[in-house]
């Protein structure tokens, strides 16, 4: 009986020593080496995870930088100290990225868009009132002002304005692009903060079609394209389009003859103001609504 049990003792003894050399064996043949500075890099990095780099998260924008393949300046979510400090951590330069933050391609707000109906629907949201005829807007190109894009925002970013307009704080903004996906009328725009010369439009109408749905739409009179160096902007579907691969070009003059305020300048870099509450335009009735109502 104790012979069994030795046996049956030095069988399993053997046999654990067989695996675990064979383990050990595959450990340290078929291992991926993993840089350990990848884990320090993401450690100073914001977390975020926020996509602004165009990688899925924080930890792969480490591997990359780590690898050469991005530099480190390429994370516009992180202070300029932080750069440094991981940029010295890696023995490299950092470079300078241009931080990019959302912009709105419309102005018409509850006091400057014509309304047709009043929206009832169970969802009081953009998406939800969009699917009802595009929306209770005459202007079928313009912001709904129900917030998704506020709400979608991880990084407080975007608050409603008094005008029922998204207002971006460009210090906040990390240019994820949550709110150009959400928006159901397309009106968001990742782009360089240096470019100031803005398009505030995106209605499709000319003259008093246009103005008659909202005052401050772009009504394509062109001056704008007359006003600005040649090639800076083209007038294409009654809109101008401005190429910025010249913005060098761009200048607050080319906004100073719009009729409507279309085209703005961006001085400071913001848009809209949270608590402004714009006046009606001359020629507006100070009434939001008329009869007629959509139901969900």
């Amino acid at each position: 009986m104790v012979n069994e049990v030795v046996t049956a003792l030095v069988i399993l003894t053997g046999l654990g020593l067989l695996f675990a050399t064979i383990i050990a064996v595959a450990y340290k043949k078929l291992r991926v080496y993993e840089d350990p500075r990848i884990d320090q890099v993401e450690e100073m990095l914001p977390g975020a995870n926020c996509g602004a780099c165009s990688m899925p998260g924080c930890r792969v924008f480490a591997e990359k930088v780590i690898s050469g393949e991005l530099n480190v300046g390429k994370c516009t979510v992180s202070s300029a100290n932080a750069i440094e400090d991981i940029a010295a951590y890696l023995g490299v330069e950092a470079s300078t990225e241009e931080k990019r933050v959302a912009r709105v391609l419309c102005a018409g707000g509850a006091n400057e868009a014509h309304s047709k109906a009043e929206y009832t629907g169970g969802l009081k949201t953009c998406r939800g009132e969009a699917i009802v005829a595009g929306g209770v807007k005459e202007c079928n190109w313009g912001c709904l002002g129900l917030g998704d894009c506020a709400d979608v925002c991880d990084f407080d970013a975007i608050h409603m304005s008094a005008d029922a307009l998204p207002v971006v704080d460009v210090e906040k903004c990390t240019a994820c692009g949550d709110c150009v996906d959400i928006c159901p009328k397309n009106l968001f725009e990742i782009m360089p903060i240096g470019q100031q010369l803005l398009v505030q439009c995106k209605s499709l109408l000319e003259g008093e079609m246009a103005l008659e749905r909202c005052s401050v739409a772009c009504n394509a009179c062109g001056i704008c394209a007359m006003q600005a160096a040649p090639g800076v902007i083209e007038m294409v579907n009654n809109l101008p389009v401005i190429n910025y691969e010249l913005n060098a070009l761009t200048t607050s003059q080319t906004t100073v003859k719009c009729p409507t305020g279309a085209i703005v300048w961006l001085e400071s870099g913001k848009q809209f103001d949270v608590n402004a509450a714009t006046e009606l335009p001359l020629g507006r009735i100070d009434a939001p609504y008329r009869s007629e109502q959509y139901y969900q």
